[in-house]
């Protein structure tokens, strides 16, 4: 019986092991993912991390497919096999969907920072808040990450948001940044900008420019790359090291990558970003095209949704913007209440097999906003 082997349980993972269970036809399906849950990311700026875990059982089990629990060591292209905590197994797709990491500095103390990249760092930070006020919290990254946790901290007392670019949200574009001024101005966020982190001392936080800020907690927000596994597969790779993949997500011959380590096209002018936004499209693609490679069945091309974002900006409310030139549509109350719709939307159904194997056939799903 011919086997398709995922690498990832994010949401890159989950939905292209959920897109080959639809067309399956026979074939055995694998998701190796070294933890139990699958966990929402986007969702590990918020207070309480659990939130963003969701069993991987809850949604492979029913579908009929296999979670091996397993950190995935190397790939061999050639053999097809791919080799996890000491044991060997082969395929005949792959689909690569191992995510994307924080690229952690190399400075004095960099043992003492947070981050809340990984639910068990959002989880170290919830404990080391439990219960505190009037603390003061320097962020580290003042991109789409470090926006949203310096937000929810300044419930806490007074953050600092730290970035190395003269602009807050160098990468959100120009669009955004005067409501995201505004919000910062409302919640008493202050900026640091053209500046870094140097040096953690304890109960310190030493910058670039020899400032030294007391502080009870510093996170870091700042840089992502793809996962190192991609470095193991032939193809070409962006400056993220992400792969690059056709439009039916193919890195080459049995292989092929969604969600952060896929550098697929948008359009014309764009690649996809870092985002559930993106991954989720792309793993319903890979996984119906792994799976249809195998049974003589059609293909289909990468198809998303318009591209929109929403920032969440704690008490200050949201951002949201749509295209990629980042047009403000909803700022405040209205912009908060489409991200908390997001927010629960990007969760898998888990009560009904019929719907979620309907919506691994629906890659394109717009925001209705």
């Amino acid at each position: 019986m011919s086997h398709v082997v995922i690498v990832g349980g994010g949401f890159a993972g989950v939905w292209a092991a959920v897109a080959a269970a639809r067309v399956r036809g026979g074939l055995r399906i694998t998701l190796i993912a070294p933890g139990d849950d699958m966990v929402l990311r986007p969702r590990l700026y918020e207070p309480d991390p659990e939130r963003a875990a969701l069993p991987l059982r809850a949604v492979l089990a029913p579908i009929g497919v296999r979670h091996l629990r397993a950190t995935v060591e190397a790939i061999d292209v050639e053999a097809r096999v791919v080799h996890a905590d000491g044991a060997a197994l082969g395929y005949d797709r792959l689909v690569l969907a191992a995510g994307s990491r924080l690229v952690r500095p190399e400075l004095p103390g960099a043992r003492r920072l947070f981050d809340v990249d990984t639910i068990e760092g959002a989880r170290r930070l919830a404990a080391h808040l439990k219960g505190r006020r009037d603390v003061t919290s320097v962020v580290v990254g003042a991109g789409f990450t470090g926006l949203e946790i310096a937000a929810e901290l300044a419930a806490r007392g007074r953050v600092v948001l730290v970035e190395q670019a003269e602009v807050i949200g160098p990468d959100l574009g120009p669009g955004p940044r005067p409501a995201i001024e505004q919000s910062l101005d409302d919640l008493g966020v202050e900026r640091r900008l053209r500046t870094t982190l140097a040096a953690v001392e304890d109960g310190v936080a030493v910058l670039s420019d020899g400032t030294r800020i007391t502080s009870d907690t510093v996170v870091w927000a700042a840089g992502m790359r793809a996962s190192s596994l991609t470095a193991q597969i032939p193809g070409r790779r962006d400056a993220l090291g992400r792969l690059e993949v056709d439009a039916r997500m193919r890195v080459t011959g049995d292989v092929f990558a969604a969600g952060d380590v896929a550098a697929a096209r948008f359009d014309a002018e764009h690649r996809v970003v870092q985002s559930c936004q993106h991954a989720t499209p792309m793993g319903k693609t890979a996984g119906h095209n792994a799976a249809a490679d195998l049974l003589g069945l059609p293909p289909i091309d990468f198809d998303p949704a318009p591209y929109v974002t929403d920032l969440d900006l704690g008490a200050a409310g949201a951002v949201y913007t749509r295209g990629w030139e980042r047009e403000v549509a909803f700022t405040g109350a209205r912009a908060k209440e489409i991200k908390r719709w997001i927010m629960e939307r990007i969760h898998p159904p888990v009560d009904d097999v019929r719907r979620l194997l309907a919506l691994a056939g629906q890659v394109n799903l717009p925001v209705p906003f």
